[in-house]
C-alpha cells in the first residue's frame, strides 16, 4: 500500500530587518551632515554680556562697601582716619564719609589731622634771580629738567623751570559750558608743558568755568574772590615772583585793587578749608617755612602743586593716586617733602584729585586717575603753561 505523500519541508526564510528611511542629507552625496546646534542672535550675546558686566558690578560693589565697613570699624583707627581725610579731600566721593562716620568723629578727625595756619606773605627779597644760559657741554645744564620721583604710597614728576618768566597762566577765556584737555591748552598756547591749576566746575566733566579768580597776561577774566569760603590766590606778579595770598571774603572790587598793587599777571584760586564738609589746603611752604601739621595733616590723594627756589627757579609738581599704579597718593606732608628737597622758598597746593595731570614735549606725564579718562585729562578752563 502506497503511502501518503508528504512534501519535503521548506526551509524558513529570515526575516530582513525593516529599512530604515534614509536622511536627506545622507541622499544627496557630498553634502555635510546639518548640526542640531543653534548660533546664538546677536541680542542673546549681547545679554549674556551685560549679566556678565552685572555680575561683576555687583561683586565689586559688595566688596568695596564691606572693605569699607572694616576700615571704618573700631580695631583700625588709622584706617579710619585715612578714609576720612581722604574721601573729605574728593569732589564726588565725601558722601562716603557720612554713610559710614557718624558726623561728631568725622570733625573730631579733621580737627585732629590738620595744618597749622600760616599767615606769612612772601616776602620777595628771598628770592634773587641768577643770569642762567644753555650749555650744550653740559647735560646737566638745561632750562627745563624733568625728574620722576617716587614714595610710599605715590609715584611723581618734577619739571624744575629755571626762567620763570617762562611761566604763565593759558585760559579758554570767554567762558562757556565745555572746556579743552590739558594737551589742548597747551597745543592752542604752543607751550612745551602744562599743569593744571586752580578750583573750577567739573560737574560732568563739563571744565568750562573756573571758581574764584582767574587773571591772566595781567587781566582779570573772572573775579569771584568771595564765591568759595578759604580761597588763596597763587600765581606769578611781573617781576616773576610766586606769590600765595589769602583772598578769603574780599569784594571783586578789592580783588582789583589787590592785583594792580601787587602786579598780578597770572593767577589762579583754590580753596584752603578744614571741615566735615572739605578738607582742603593751600600754603605748603612761605618764606623757608614749611607749615606744620597736626597729625597727618591730610589724606592721601593725587596731586598737583607749585613753588618757586631762591633762585627764581619754578618747580611743577604732580602725584599719582587712587588706585592707579597701585598707589594712593600722595599727603600734604609728602609734598613739602619734595618742595624743601628741591630747593623751593615758596610752595602752594593746587586743584587735585581727578584734575591732577601734566603735559610736556606732547604727550602726558601724568593722565586723570579716572578710568574713563586714564589717557587724557579732565576738561578745564585754565592750566599753568610753560612757554
Amino acid at each position: 500500500m502506497r503511502g501518503k505523500y508528504e512534501a519535503p519541508p521548506q526551509k524558513r526564510r529570515r526575516k530582513e530587518p525593516a529599512q530604515q528611511p534614509r536622511d536627506f542629507a545622507q541622499s544627496v552625496p557630498n553634502q555635510p551632515r546639518q548640526s542640531k546646534y543653534r548660533k546664538p542672535t546677536l541680542g542673546e550675546h549681547l545679554l549674556r554680556f551685560l549679566a556678565v558686566v552685572l555680575t561683576v558690578v555687583v561683586v565689586f560693589a559688595c566688596t568695596l562697601f564691606l572693605s569699607m565697613k572694616m576700615i571704618c570699624g573700631s580695631t583700625s583707627p588709622s584706617a579710619k582716619r585715612t578714609f576720612v581725610t581722604t574721601l573729605l579731600e574728593t569732589g564726588q566721593l565725601k558722601f562716603l564719609v557720612s554713610w559710614f562716620v557718624p558726623a561728631a568723629e568725622v570733625q573730631e578727625i579733621v580737627n585732629s589731622n590738620s595744618m597749622v595756619k600760616l599767615d606769612e606773605d612772601v616776602d620777595a627779597g628771598l628770592i634773587t634771580f641768577e643770569p642762567f644760559e644753555d650749555n650744550e657741554q653740559d647735560p646737566e645744564a638745561k632750562d627745563l629738567e624733568v625728574i620722576e620721583l617716587s614714595g610710599r604710597t605715590y609715584t611723581a614728576k618734577l619739571i624744575k623751570v629755571r626762567d620763570p618768566s617762562r611761566i604763565s597762566l593759558a585760559t579758554i577765556y570767554p567762558w562757556r559750558d565745555t572746556g579743552v584737555t590739558l594737551e589742548e591748552l597747551a597745543k592752542q598756547s604752543g607751550a612745551i608743558a602744562a599743569i593744571n591749576g586752580g578750583i573750577y566746575d567739573s560737574t560732568n566733566n563739563s571744565g568750562g568755568r573756573p571758581y574764584g579768580v582767574i587773571v591772566s597776561n595781567g587781566e582779570i577774566q573772572y573775579n569771584k574772590p568771595n564765591e568759595y569760603p578759604g580761597l588763596v590766590l597763587v600765581g606769578f606778579d611781573n617781576d616773576n615772583i610766586l606769590q600765595i595770598i589769602d583772598v578769603d571774603g574780599m569784594t571783586p572790587a578789592q580783588l582789583e585793587a589787590l592785583v594792580e598793587e601787587k602786579g598780578i599777571r597770572d593767577a589762579v584760586t583754590f580753596q584752603e578749608e578744614s571741615s566735615d564738609a572739605n578738607n582742603h589746603f593751600v600754603q605748603l611752604i612761605i618764606n623757608g617755612n614749611p607749615r606744620g601739621m597736626n597729625g597727618v595733616g591730610s589724606g592721601l590723594n593725587p596731586r598737583t602743586a607749585i613753588g618757586q627756589c631762591a633762585d627764581g627757579s619754578v618747580l611743577l609738581l604732580v602725584t599719582d593716586g587712587r588706585g592707579k599704579n597701585g598707589h594712593l597718593g600722595a599727603s600734604a606732608a609728602d609734598l613739602i617733602e619734595i618742595m624743601t628737597q628741591y630747593g623751593a622758598v615758596n610752595a602752594a597746593n593746587l586743584d587735585g584729585g581727578s584734575s591732577t595731570c601734566m603735559y610736556y614735549d606732547g604727550e602726558y606725564l601724568m593722565t586723570s586717575v579716572t578710568f574713563y579718562y586714564s589717557n587724557s585729562s579732565w576738561k578745564l578752563p585754565a592750566g599753568f603753561i610753560v612757554k
